[in-house]
């Protein structure tokens, strides 16, 4: 059996933002980050300079090769070969797998005769042999649900105005099902307007809701890493004049610039109350909103919001990563250096 979601090729509806099903934007208290592949400690304050966007799009994400998300139960030819949840399958008898659809195909072919699959687990490679059996329907199936795209809403953090790149959420696309970062191979980032707030509260994460155009790109993704999501923008709609410098983070006062009502970017006001340098898991300071407003209409950091600038002493600092499940006014943040250094 074969389940998949797919992003519609021409569609225009309302997406959840965060980890609403579809998509993992925003992680929470109680579900471990995944470690950042950067460097520990700041590093001396740079010349660099980008500019601070806080506003939300949306994030369609094709994954390279298939993510097994789940077995069926039984003695299923997916579990007889070996496959595990979270593995992903690049090759399917010799064929390099693009799609759920072309896999489906792939087996079609085999007849139900034993095929290898190429399978990418936990960083490394290996072969598994499969036996595709046959449903009541006629179909080929080997007994796992795949996935091999997923789409939401998250927040742009910066670009860059000397190499156009931008970078967005502070953490990774994750797989809903198996938590695990979604294998990159293309994906790009659409406008959003936000409709809709959920308001946090103790025990319940808030979301932001909004409508993006999925027939509209407005840039191209080249990575997805446990730091964010990176791309080039492919419009000029975002000036030089707003670039800021890059900075370190400290203890005290700071804004971050959201995107919690229609278009509108604004400047809200939090607390930073640590500075952890060497953390490397998305929570290298922990911050706390103090602004009445936002508090009033999300009850404080909601799903959608990660990847919110944080700006302190007029430069750009990092971004909005999670929220303390419990304390919705709190949360973490990622330093705009460690964004930087997995954006390449």
């Amino acid at each position: 059996m074969i389940a998949l979601y797919e992003v519609p090729k021409h569609a225009k509806g309302l997406l959840r933002g965060g980890a609403a099903f579809l998509l993992a934007l925003l992680l929470c208290a109680g579900a471990p980050a995944k470690a950042a592949e950067v460097s520990g400690a700041f590093s001396n304050e740079s010349a660099r300079m980008l500019v601070p966007v806080g506003h939300t799009v949306g994030i369609k994400l094709f994954s390279r090769g298939v993510v097994v998300v789940k077995l069926t139960d039984g003695g299923t030819p997916a579990r007889n070969c070996g496959l595990r949840t979270g593995d992903v399958i690049v090759e399917c008898g010799g064929a390099a797998v693009t799609s759920t659809e072309q896999f489906q195909s792939l087996l079609q072919e085999s007849g139900g005769t034993e095929t290898d699959l190429q399978v990418r687990r936990n960083g490394g490679s290996m072969t598994l042999s499969v036996a595709p059996t046959q449903n009541d329907q006629g179909v080929y199936c080997i007994g796992a649900w795949i996935r091999d795209s997923m789409a939401g809403i998250g927040t742009m953090t910066f670009y860059d105005p000397a190499t156009g790149v931008f970078g967005a959420l502070g953490h990774g696309i994750t797989d809903t099902d198996t938590a695990l970062l979604m294998p990159f191979s293309n994906g790009s980032i659409l406008p959003s307007t936000v409709k809709a707030v959920k308001k946090g509260e103790a025990g319940a994460a808030g979301e932001l809701r909004g409508d993006f155009d999925l027939t509209q790109d407005l840039g191209q993704l080249y990575a997805n890493t446990s730091a964010g999501i990176f791309g080039t923008l492919e419009t000029e709609g975002l000036k030089d004049d707003g670039a800021v410098p890059v900075g370190q983070p400290k203890t005290g006062p700071a804004v971050i610039r959201s995107n919690v009502r229609g278009d509108q970017v604004e400047e809200y006001e939090i607390e930073i109350l640590k500075v952890v340098p060497d953390a490397g898991d998305g929570r290298d300071m922990v911050i706390s909103v103090t602004d009445t407003d936002l508090i009033a209409v999300t009850g404080g950091i909601v799903q959608g919001m990660s990847g919110s600038p944080i700006l302190q002493d007029g430069k750009i600092v990092g971004a909005v990563t999670h929220v303390l499940l419990n304390e919705p006014k709190k949360g973490y943040g990622i330093s705009i250096e460690n964004m930087l250094s997995a954006a390449g």
